[in-house]
């Protein structure tokens, strides 16, 4: 009695676990009725027929992330590369990630290499890490087209190594070293032009400092000239004055002859000792001559002053 209890039992719990199907909120089940398909069952509390209903496939909803192992591409500049990355997807149709594709991850993880490889032969070295983001973006617009039948969408992929081979490091080295020696001597150079610039500025500033303070110093010696002219003129005028005022004093006529006669035989003493032959005026009779002369001058200027 109690193994017949047993067994009803048995027989009602395994009927009720036939007949509700619980779906959690991170699935989607696909549930197949005599072995066709009938439905997907959204989360939540459903009812199935026993032995005619069955759950054939459970699709996790959330967001996966795959990860995509490392491959060797060639770049167009004909550089060898290994690149790996990582691409987002999401089940969005059941129905389609059953019987569209036999693995949806494994293919996408292969549609997202095949992809990235052809991608990547478009671009040259430095542009693949330069312009990740637009590799990034049409992988991602490649992949969603090809697995639209799969009913999944691709969120988003990213290129996570991009490691040249040794050989195309240690070139890229020596570049970067060759750059990096020219940028050091086009700034010397540039430093040298500056240099040049500013020592010829230097230079015509100085030759303009000297020629304005030459042509100071030469308009201050014109101005000294001319003012020592005119004080010469001056003296000079006064000095005539006076010898015409003397000579018109009783005895002037006379000390005026007697003062030209001490200055012309003074002037011939001095022409003696320097000259390196001997000198005699040729008129030395005639000094009777030169006196008569000059007393007649002193007359003159006399008579001009009175």
């Amino acid at each position: 009695m109690l193994a017949t209890i047993t067994f009803i039992f048995m027989a009602l719990l395994f009927i009720v676990v036939k007949l509700v199907l619980i779906v959690p909120m991170r699935e989607v089940c696909v549930v197949e009725r005599l072995g066709k398909f009938r439905a997907v069952m959204k989360p939540g509390l459903h009812f199935l027929i026993p032995f005619f209903d069955k759950v054939s496939y459970r699709h996790e909803v959330r967001e996966q992330v795959l990860d995509i192992p490392s491959q060797s591409c060639i770049s167009r500049d004909n550089v060898q590369i290994e690149v790996d990355g990582l691409v987002y997807i999401q089940v969005m149709d059941g129905a389609k990630a059953s019987y569209g594709i036999e693995d949806y991850r494994r293919a996408s993880v292969n549609l997202a290499q095949t992809t990235m490889r052809s991608e990547i032969g478009k671009l040259n070295l430095g542009q693949t890490f330069s312009e990740r983001d637009t590799l990034n973006e049409t992988i991602v617009k490649e992949i969603d087209k090809a697995s639209d039948p799969w009913g999944i969408k691709v969120l988003r992929y990213e290129v996570r190594n991009i490691t040249p081979s040794e050989n195309v490091i240690h070139t890229l080295e020596k570049q970067m070293e060759a750059e990096r020696q020219k940028r050091a001597e086009i700034t010397l150079a540039e430093a040298e032009k500056e240099s040049t610039i500013n020592l010829s500025q230097g230079q015509r500033q100085e030759a303009i400092n000297l020629s304005e303070g030459d042509k100071q110093r030469q308009i201050n010696e014109a101005h000294g000239r001319a003012r020592e002219i005119e004080i010469l003129a001056k003296a000079t005028a006064k000095g005539i004055d006076l010898i015409a005022s003397a000579a018109s004093k009783p005895g002037g006529d006379k000390a005026i002859k007697t003062r030209l006669l001490e200055q012309f035989i003074q002037q011939t003493g001095n022409i003696l000792k320097t000259a390196d032959v001997s000198v005699l005026p040729a008129e030395m009779a005639k000094l009777e001559g030169f006196f008569e002369g000059m007393d007649k001058v002193t007359q003159t200027v006399q008579g001009a002053k009175s």
